[in-house]
């Protein structure tokens, strides 16, 4: 599925991901990562791994001036078939596009992709720190669930993490 938006007055390209993409991807990731306000993880896997982890159905890209600009995907929450239809988002922009509405326009296809997937709930565990982040997800429907205080060390610093959930139609 491909769908466009507007982004600073230009046009932008959302498509699924495909294996090809992630030497981008994983640059985006990495300066995700070294912001230190994105996620636990302090290093990039590999694609054999990150693959693995994140459903097929679920990811895409988004493609600015023929270079991607920023990506999304979902990962399982359980494997338990109860919660087959509860994801967890990841969505990171690259440095240099931030501000132009890209996160924006790909979440709005990964919701309405979840949606039409069969998809309940779309969970976000968020730094409360990463303000943007919170105020996409808050703009899209999420609400925040609470907050799971010292959930995890990075640097050797506890970091509490915002849980946030947005609820799709019933899927019956």
């Amino acid at each position: 599925m491909v769908a466009m938006g507007i982004a600073s007055g230009r046009d932008i390209e959302i498509r699924a991901m495909l294996a090809e993409d992630w030497r981008a991807v994983a640059a985006i990731f990495a300066a995700g990562i070294a912001t230190r306000n994105a996620t636990f993880e302090t290093a990039v896997p590999t694609f054999v791994e990150w693959d693995r982890n994140h459903r097929r159905d679920l990811r895409a890209v988004a493609v600015l001036a023929d270079e991607v600009v920023g990506w999304i995907a979902a990962s399982p929450v359980s494997d338990r078939c109860c919660f087959g239809g509860v994801v967890e988002d990841s969505i990171y922009v690259a440095p240099g596009a931030l501000g132009r509405g890209i996160g924006r326009s790909l979440l709005e296809h990964f919701l309405a992709a979840a949606d039409a997937g069969g998809i309940w709930t779309v969970q976000a565990g968020i730094f409360p720190e990463n303000r943007a982040s919170m105020a996409l997800h808050a703009r899209s429907g999420f609400r925040l669930v609470g907050t799971r205080e010292r959930l995890g060390q990075l640097d050797g610093r506890w970091r509490d993490v915002a849980l946030l959930e947005r609820r799709g139609p019933d899927p019956s």
